[in-house]
């Protein structure tokens, strides 16, 4: 047993507002995220249009609220009028981005229609790697002008009598890497951003727009990108993006399960840059995070293993990749990473755990009429997603700290809260890997405490995984005790993710 943690949440300090967007995923067209994922026209459960209800149903109970489309790499050699029209007459492509075929059976329609049926919000992503000013303003009118011009009466013959309505969306995706089809520097991509931001606006001045920042926080541009991009933006966009991928060396376990705090780091550079340049640039203002693709990815593996293997075969429709077997200490982490979007909520405006279906993936499918299941990171995702409403309270702990390689030391639990009306949720991730500790909850008065726990189940092991046949890593009821102080009590046990609701007295 580690030494007890103080856990003091006050709630008249609560700050910003939860936005709701902050729980956002991401569809690709890449691997089977959407085609053996999302869309299965052969499956028993496929409706009329090839759309899986027993993944549509897994989607609602992960409770995504907005979700990112079509990419990704994907997006930057996609031409989106592939997408529209009978689909019969659509052509079959090359996919360059993960050396695919593209047959074009979803477009932007379909997608449409299956987020309307999932009850989230569509964030959609121009191509400004191949493309550019024109044709994101062609896509633009096409699914928001409501009639009377070519493209907006195109969409209409195609089915959509009402425009699309879509506020949010992304300017080109990663172009600051050279893995990126149409790769830029930060100049050229800031007013090309910047142009396409523009002539977007003319057409439509409710757009929320995102600018793409760096791929993670080690490439060498980082920083300098950002501020080129801000400066040529300024008045123009809403949002920067941020994009962080975390993975586990063997040999470095507790790095791993402080991911959080390098996440909460690289936001917190990225604040600085923003209100450096929003301090020096007329019409700056205040430009909110938007996380757009967030996740644990075991990189390494693709790299060294899985690229080589996709990128020098054939170009099949809708392959296997990057389908990763989350574990237990995966969903811790992946718990943390939310505490931290939380923790930081003033300032991050969206995140997108990338992806939502098979490709690093809380939900899974098997091929060939196989049924869908739920990752081990589905749960903290769920459960966080349905309870962290209202505004944020960060709070005060005392108790022990880990000490690690590469972020110094962290505390061993990993803490945030929320309050809406007379609610009270706590998330707590338990770093420990070998004991379980003592957690002091000190609420104030509290009535109706309920608490669920995602750790080792019983006769596993940290790298425990779910799978088609079965689903152990799954949450279970954690025993609070309250004591005639008020103050809640509990055992995390070692590894652990938690949640812990309770009304106000």
């Amino acid at each position: 047993m580690t030494t007890p943690t103080r856990i003091t949440v006050d709630r008249e300090a609560a700050g910003a507002e939860v936005p709701r967007r902050l729980f956002g995923s991401f569809v690709e067209h890449m691997g089977r995220c959407v085609y053996d994922g999302i869309h299965s026209p052969g499956h028993e459960t496929a409706d009329a249009d090839g759309f899986r209800a027993d993944v549509l149903e897994l989607v609602r109970e992960l409770g995504a609220t907005v979700v990112r489309y079509p990419g990704g790499n994907f997006v930057s050699g996609y031409r989106w009028e592939d997408g529209v029209g009978p689909r019969e007459e659509r052509p079959v492509r090359l996919d360059a981005a993960w050396h695919s075929t593209e047959t074009n059976r979803v477009g932007l329609h379909e997608f449409a229609d299956w987020a309307d049926a999932a009850g989230f919000e569509v964030m959609e992503a121009v191509n400004l790697g191949t493309r550019g000013v024109a044709e994101a303003a062609d896509l633009l009118e096409y699914a928001n002008h409501p009639s009377g011009t070519a493209l907006s009466d195109r969409r209409r013959a195609n089915g959509r009598e009402e425009p699309f309505g879509i506020r949010l969306w992304c300017l080109g995706n990663e172009m600051d890497g050279p893995w990126q089809i149409g790769h830029k520097t930060a100049d050229e991509y800031g007013r090309l951003a910047a142009e396409t931001a523009r002539m977007m606006r003319f057409i439509d001045p409710n757009v929320e727009l995102v600018a793409a920042g760096s791929s993670n926080h080690e490439m060498p541009t980082f920083g300098e990108w950002e501020r080129t991009v801000l400066r040529h933006t300024a008045g123009l966009i809403d949002h920067i993006s941020v994009h962080a991928y975390y993975e586990e060396d063997p040999t470095d376990p507790a790095s791993f399960l402080a991911s959080g705090a390098a996440l909460d780091r690289y936001i917190a550079d990225v604040i600085d840059i923003i209100d450096e340049v929003g301090a020096t640039t007329p019409d700056g203002g205040t430009i909110g995070i938007s996380v757009d693709e967030w996740n644990v990815w075991n990189q390494t593996r693709w790299n060294e293993v899985d690229k080589p293997r996709v990128f020098t075969g054939d170009w099949p429709v809708a392959p296997r990749l990057i389908e990763d077997d989350y574990t237990v200490t995966d969903a811790v982490v992946v718990g943390s990473l939310l505490i931290t979007l939380i923790r930081r909520s003033d300032r991050v405006s969206m995140a997108n755990l990338a992806q939502l279906v098979n490709v690093i993936a809380p939900i899974r499918t098997e091929p060939g009429g196989g049924p869908a299941w739920r990752q081990s990171t589905f749960h903290p995702f769920a459960l966080t997603a349905r309870a962290a409403t209202g505004r944020v309270v960060i709070p005060r702990v005392e108790g022990a700290t880990i000490d690690t390689a590469r972020h110094g030391a962290v505390d061993a639990v990993d803490t945030v809260a929320t309050v809406d009306g007379d609610a009270v949720s706590v998330f707590l991730a338990h770093r420990e890997l070998d004991a379980a500790t003592e957690v002091e909850l000190d609420l104030g008065a509290v009535t109706d405490v309920e608490a669920v726990v995602i750790t080792v189940p019983a006769g596993g092991d940290r790298h425990t995984t779910n799978s088609a046949d079965a689903e152990p890593v799954a949450p279970a009821t954690l025993d609070v005790h309250v004591g005639d102080d008020g103050i809640l009590r509990l055992t995390l046990p070692a590894l652990a993710w938690a949640r812990v609701r309770a009304r106000l007295a």
